[in-house]
């Protein structure tokens, strides 16, 4: 627990910007106080001024900013240059937005993220009407089990992004590709979920090591027809288990 009497500038140090409330991180930036109005009262003032909306925050001008009590044209002009970094460095993440079209392009992009990991890594791929990733998400570092993964974490900040669809990914360590009857539990408890709340699980994709002789280091639930809606669609009745999914990596290599 932190001490609640910590400065948000001391709480940014001990505990990360993750910890700290929009109002605390706004207050952080202007630093001071000015004409009897406390730093943090004029953080949440400034807020409040554009309804709590941080994008509405980042097109405002100098001129509303200086409207607020106790900000002047030095603490607006800091302001106005510290939101205008954080709107260049979105229109330069909105350039670069990588297709996720194709098990290939998404285990290529996972082996950067997963280079030299000797655990498990569960991580969701969010990402935009046209199929390009908005953002990478680690949900968990270990073993990935039921009781790890948690639809909770896994679709936060799918409903924070407003996008719906998300791809599912984690490694196997041991390089062995091969699905294990625990990650299609995972899977269709997901994809469940994901039903309910209007998100797409589109994919799940499990990242080997690259092994010589073999073709890739990636298996693709949905490229090998073992996600549930694919299930639904074909109305089989075949359990959706791991010997299946084995099955398949296996009639591949033959």
């Amino acid at each position: 627990m932190h001490d609640v009497k910590m400065l948000p500038r001391e709480r940014l140090l001990q505990c990360g910007p993750d910890a700290l409330s929009d109002v605390e991180l706004l207050a952080v930036l202007l630093r001071t106080g000015t004409h009897g109005v406390p730093v943090m009262e004029m953080a949440q003032r400034l807020l409040q001024r554009f309804n709590g909306n941080l994008l509405g925050l980042c097109e405002a001008t100098i001129g509303e900013f200086c409207e607020i009590p106790g900000m002047g044209p030095a603490k607006a002009l800091e302001l106005y240059a510290a939101l205008s970094l954080v709107k260049r460095l979105m229109s330069r993440q909105l350039a670069f937005r990588p297709k996720m079209n194709s098990p290939q392009l998404i285990a290529d992009y996972m082996n950067g993220l997963l280079l030299g990991a000797n655990q498990e890594n569960f991580y969701v791929l969010l990402l935009d009407c046209k199929m390009c990733l908005i953002r990478s998400e680690q949900v968990t570092i270990g073993l990935v089990d039921k009781s790890l993964v948690h639809a909770r974490e896994v679709f936060r900040n799918a409903i924070r992004e407003s996008c719906s669809t998300i791809i599912l990914c984690h490694n196997h360590p041991s390089g062995d590709v091969i699905p294990s009857a625990n990650d299609i539990r995972i899977t269709k408890m997901l994809c469940d979920a994901g039903e309910i709340i209007g998100i797409t699980v589109l994919d799940h994709i499990i990242i080997g090591k690259r092994i010589t002789g073999r073709e890739n280091n990636y298996f693709s639930f949905r490229e090998n027809q073992i996600m549930p809606d694919q299930n639904r669609q074909t109305n089989t009745a075949t359990p959706l288990d791991a010997s299946k999914a084995a099955n398949t990596v296996a009639q591949q290599k033959e």
